[in-house]
Formats: C-alpha cells, structure tokens, sequence
C-alpha cells in the first residue's frame, strides 16, 4: 500500500471518530467552559424545543442546527446541544441575551470559583439568575454572566487609624514622662524608635503612635469564599402584605355596540376574578383592584403604563396578544412586579423575564407531561397505538413524544392502522388476556372517536377478560354529549391541563354565586373563563398575600384547591420565568364515577 492511501485511510477513520463522537453528545461533549470560550453547552430539559431554547440564549434555530445536525430530527431530554455565545454587539430580538456570556457548571465549581473565573462580583451573578440556589447551582446546569458588572458600591465608615507623629524630645523628659504625655506604653515606644534602647536624647526625633478617626470608603463586595457560596442559600422573609395592589388589564372593547363572543368571554374571566376577590376580602386580604381596557393593538397599553396604579402594583394580570404582552412584561421587569399571563401559550417572555407567570401551558409541555404520564400509568399494559389517519387532528407531536418515552423506559407498545371495513374484526387480534389493554387513538376529533367507539365497546362488553382502557386528549371533555356512555363503559383516561367536574362541591359553589351576582349562567365553553378567573385570582391573591416577596419560593405552598386550572408552576431556566406544568388526568370509571388526579399524584 502506497504512503498516499494510507494517509487517507487514516484521514478518513479520523473523519469517521469525529461524527461518532458528535453523534453521541449525551455522554462525549466535553465542557472546556473558559472564559473566552464562544460555545457553551445546554442539557435539554422536559418540554423543551430547539426554538425555545435559541429564543432564551439568543441565538437563531439555525445557529443550533450548524452546530448540532442531530438536532434537525428532533431532540431527546438529557442531551446536550452546542450553543454559541452572542456577540456583545448583536443587534436584534436577543432579549438582552448579548448582555451577558453564558456558562455551563462544571464539577467541583462553585460560586466563588465561578465569579473568579469571569472577574465578576458573586452577587452580581446571582443576581442576574434569581433562580439560582444550592440546588440549582449543579452540574450541567446553565447561567448567565454580566459582561459589564457595575462597579461594586461603596460605603461610609468611621474607622480608628494610627498614624506616626514626629516629635521632638525636649530636654529633662525621659521615656516614661514622653509615654505619659501621649498615653503610650514605653514598649510601644521603644518598638517604633529602636534608638530608644541607647537612651533618651533631647533635640532628637522621635515617631508617636497617634490614633485619629477617619471616615473612609468601604467597597460592599463579599470577597470571602465561605461568605460568597452562602449566597446560595440565602433566605427571604415571608412577610404578609397588609394590602395586595393588583391591575387588571382585559380587551373590553368598550367601542363595540354589542359584545362580540371573544369579548364575552373576557368579561367572564372579569366576573369571575371579581368572585375571587370577594372571597379573599372575606378571608381578610386587603385587595385594591385597579382594571384596565387593553383594547386592540398597543396604543392604549402604553397609556395605561403610565398609570400609577399600575407602576405600584403587586401584581398586573393580563393583556391577549403578544404585541401587548412584551411591553408589559418589559415594564414589569423594570419595576419588579409580578405578571401574570393567563391566555396565550405561546409567547417568549417568559423564556428570559423572571417576573412573567405564564398560566396557559405551551403544548411542548403539555405534550411531554402527557407523554410521561401515560407511560406511567400504562407500563403494565399491553399498549396499542391506533393511526386513524384524520387530517383534521394528527396528534403527530404527541405520539412523537409518547414513543420516545416508552421507549427510553423500554415500555413495549404496538401500532394498528384503522380500516373502516375490518377494523370491528381485526382489532380485537391486538389484545390479550393475561394484562389490561389501552388503545391511544393518534387523533383528537370526535369524528375520528365516533369511527372506534361502538366496535370497542361492543367488544369489550362480549369479553370483559381483555379489560379494555382508552387514551386521550383535552377536547374529548368536550364530546361528553355524544360519548359519555362510551367513556364510562372503555374506562376511558384523557390528559387536560383543565377540568372542572359540575358535581364537585367547588364547582357547584362557583355557579350558584356566579349566579346570584350575574343573573346568568358561565359561557358553555372549555375552559370557561370564569373559572379560569376565579383560579388564577385565588391562585395568585394568596401567594402574594401570605409571602410578599417571597412567593417564588413558596410556590408549593400556595394552596388553592382550583375548580378547574390547576398550577404547578416551573421556572424554565435560571433567570427566566415560570410556565404552569400543571396535567390532569381525567378517568370515566366504570361504576359512572369521574376521578380527576393531578400528574404529581400518580
């Protein structure tokens, strides 16, 4: 073999090491993390996606996909993606991302290492990630740096200094007479002016220690290494708010002539905050509500930001379309007020603003809570995907995200194409006897549950050995009308991140006192506003109330028992904000029963 193919031959294993090596980033991505560094390394986490991930640090969806081609096919949670670091002097939506370089936690760091590393203040970094903690402080973890720290404030003190006055030894004084005079032991003495041994002599220059107060400028930065890693485990006082200040701001379009139905159901979530509010007066918190028309568009956001009821809010809920959104967020974020977004899912503030609480999840979210808790909850099934093949709803995400969680718990499952003509024959060569069987339909509509309903029940009533389950999603609660009896007799599970069962007392309360203050009935929709008004008011009126600045830490502790939405509120990184995760799972019990569990139930 000639020198030339052998030279190829080894370039081109080299070439072959390398992508192999790419291709496995979970475990062979090593984190060099220096300072100057212009990548970083980001471990994804549930419910993630390649987008939201460039929008929080930054960058663009395409920056990822040159850096990580693995990416293009979709995402798994534990790995680890190349992100690059912004320029400082990037100009676009960065978020504010360019204000800071971003740095992967590596063993054995700490704090103090870290704010050694980058010359950075320690509670300057902490600062800029309110979310970081000792338990969050981890390894693979993610935070962000100041690239322009503020010089550290200074403070005034009065400290006692001694200083070295010359004085000239007169004639008859001796050292015990000079010591008296200046109130300084004869040692002392001695020790400044060795040529006091020999004795002393009048006319020669001695140095007196002479202590004066000055007032000197002290720098507050904590320096200490043991001082510097408690910052981590800094406390906040929960202190009760004698009055919680809240501004409300809804689309009322009061220029219409009759309320459009988008309309309608903002003042019900009005109404129903306004119940909210009577409830926790009746519980003893001090509410000042101050409500706002938001209108169409930013033109009347940007007067009422200039309210100053708005400005000493403890809390501002509210706002529908994202051109709305982001200048409220921004504003909150400058004043440190918490904002609450109840409708949209999808708006990217939350993803670098600690301030904002997104209630309405994102379907990423959603989809992956759902996918975890129905591998969950059918491990020990005999798991039967059905494609119904209904171009009106593929639940294609969904399913996705099932898959690859059953298989990363190496849960078995099967796939079964729906035929119209044998499908009541063939389906039933699925199951089995010695375990239970679900079939998860891969479509939402009621068209596609009307295909499937009738053979599964009639098969499950002629053998009740197979003990036939059905999987599905949140429009289903909708369908109650034509398959209540359906979703009864297939003890039929559907995931929702809301639900309100009409024969709870809760929501019977809510209806009967919506009732007496409104002469009407809540809007027959899913979700209905008023409840979502009345759960994030209750939700949101006690955390502040009971903790004050406090709440993000109490989070758990902010008991509401909801009538419809539930919250479980996560922060999605370091320094941004906090996306609701709650999931329900809802299930129609053979007995006519309905059962409503919360995910971290199961």
């Amino acid at each position: 073999m000639n020198k030339i193919s052998t030279y190829f031959i080894i370039f081109f294993l080299a070439i072959n090491c390398s992508a192999a090596l790419a291709q496995n980033n979970k475990t062979t991505a090593i984190i060099t993390n220096e300072r100057d560094s212009n990548i970083f390394y980001h471990t994804i986490e549930r419910g993630e996606t390649v987008y939201s991930i460039a929008t929080m640090y930054g960058v663009k969806v395409n920056d990822i996909y040159k850096l990580n081609p693995e990416s293009k096919e979709g995402i798994k949670v534990g790995f680890k993606l190349i992100i690059p670091q912004l320029a400082p002097d990037a100009k676009g939506k960065s978020n504010g991302a360019a204000n800071y370089l971003f740095h992967t936690i590596k063993a054995k760091e700490t704090l103090y290492s870290v704010s050694r590393l980058y010359t950075v203040p320690a509670d300057q970094i902490a600062d800029a990630n309110p979310g970081l903690s000792a338990e969050t402080f981890s390894i693979g973890k993610t935070i962000r740096i100041p690239r322009n720290p503020h010089e550290e404030p200074s403070v005034e003190q009065v400290q006692t200094v001694t200083k070295d006055v010359p004085y000239t030894i007169q004639k008859k004084e001796t050292l015990f007479r000079i010591s008296k005079k200046f109130d300084v032991s004869s040692t002392e003495l001695i020790k400044r002016n060795p040529s006091l041994k020999d004795g002393v002599k009048a006319g020669a220059v001695i140095y007196i220690p002479v202590k004066e107060e000055q007032k000197v400028l002290v720098s507050t930065e904590i320096t200490d290494e043991k001082e510097v890693n408690a910052l981590l485990s800094r406390k906040k006082d929960s202190k009760k708010l004698p009055v919680v200040n809240v501004s409300l701001l809804l689309p009322f379009m009061t220029e219409e002539a009759y309320p459009s139905s988008n309309t309608s159901r903002f003042i019900e979530y009005y109404e129903g905050f306004l119940l909210a509010v009577d409830s926790m007066r009746n519980q003893g918190c001090s509410i000042n509500l101050s409500v706002f028309d938001t209108g169409n568009g930013t033109e009347k956001i940007n007067d009422i930001l200039k309210n100053p009821a708005v400005k000493e809010a403890d809390l501002l809920i509210g706002a529908v379309q994202n051109e709305q959104i982001h200048p409220v967020a921004k504003f909150a974020e400058k004043n440190k007020i918490r904002y609450v977004i109840p409708f949209t899912s999808k708006n990217d503030d939350v993803l670098s603003n600690p301030y904002v609480f997104q209630v309405n999840t994102p379907q990423s979210y959603l989809y992956s809570k759902a996918a975890q808790a129905g591998c969950e909850l059918f491990k020990n099934y005999n798991i039967i995907i059905l494609k119904v093949n209904d171009p009106q709803d593929d639940k294609k995400e969904f399913i996705q995200e099932l898959k690859t969680e059953l298989k990363q718990k190496k849960v078995s499952y099967k796939e079964y194409t729906y035929n119209a003509e044998t499908f009541a024959t063939e389906i039933e060569s699925q199951f089995v006897t010695d375990k239970p069987n679900v079939i998860i339909p891969t479509s939402g509509t009621l068209n596609a549950l009307n295909k499937i309903k009738t053979p599964l029940v009639t098969i499950s009533s002629n053998r009740p050995d197979y003990q036939l389950t059905l999987f599905g999603y949140p429009e289903w609660q909708t369908y109650t009308r034509d398959c209540l009896e359906e979703f009864y007799a297939l003890n039929t599970y559907i995931y929702s991140n809301f639900y309100a069962d009409n024969l709870s007392d809760g929501v019977k309360n809510f209806y009967q006192k919506y009732k007496t203050w409104f002469s009407k009935n809540p809007i027959n929709t899913f979700p209905k506003y008023g409840m979502l008004g009345f759960d994030t008011g209750m939700y949101f009126f006690k955390g502040v109330w009971t903790y004050g600045s406090n709440m993000e830490n109490n989070l758990k502790r902010t008991g509401h028992n909801s009538i419809q939405t539930g919250f479980n509120f996560e922060r999605v990184n370091n320094w941004g904000g906090f996306i609701n995760t709650n999931l329900f799972i809802v299930r129609y019990n053979k007995d006519f029963t309905i059962s409503r569990i919360q995910l971290n139930e199961l």
